[in-house]
Parts: C-alpha cells; sequence; structure tokens
C-alpha cells in the first residue's frame, strides 16, 4: 500500500440564482481561480479558494 499526498483546490461559493452555498474541487489553482471569479459577478456573490492536501492510498494490486 503507497500513501502520497495531493493537492487540490476547493472553491466555495455562494450561487445567487438558488440562494445557497456550494462547493467545487479542481486540480489546479488556476482552475479554481477562474471559476470563482466567473462566481463574483455581482453584489451579492463570493467565492473562496481554499489549498487542500489530502492523503491518496494507493493499493498494490
Amino acid at each position: 500500500m503507497e500513501t502520497h499526498a495531493v493537492q487540490e483546490f476547493h472553491v466555495t461559493y455562494f450561487d445567487a440564482d438558488c440562494g445557497r452555498t456550494r462547493s467545487e474541487v479542481f486540480e489546479t489553482l488556476e482552475e479554481a481561480e477562474r471559476f470563482a471569479c466567473r462566481h463574483c459577478h455581482g453584489e451579492d456573490n463570493w467565492a473562496v479558494v481554499d489549498s487542500v492536501t489530502v492523503e491518496h492510498v494507493q493499493i498494490a494490486a
């Protein structure tokens, strides 16, 4: 069994169309920031990008 850390980028944002907070996961910071910028177009909209380190476990076959 092999364990390695992987960096993910989580974007939490407010979807004003439905009035809910939502979340998406991206592999690169650039993708996450681009997505966040698209959701910050109005006065009530906001988005936060968090860098998260996740340990993935790969089981040998």
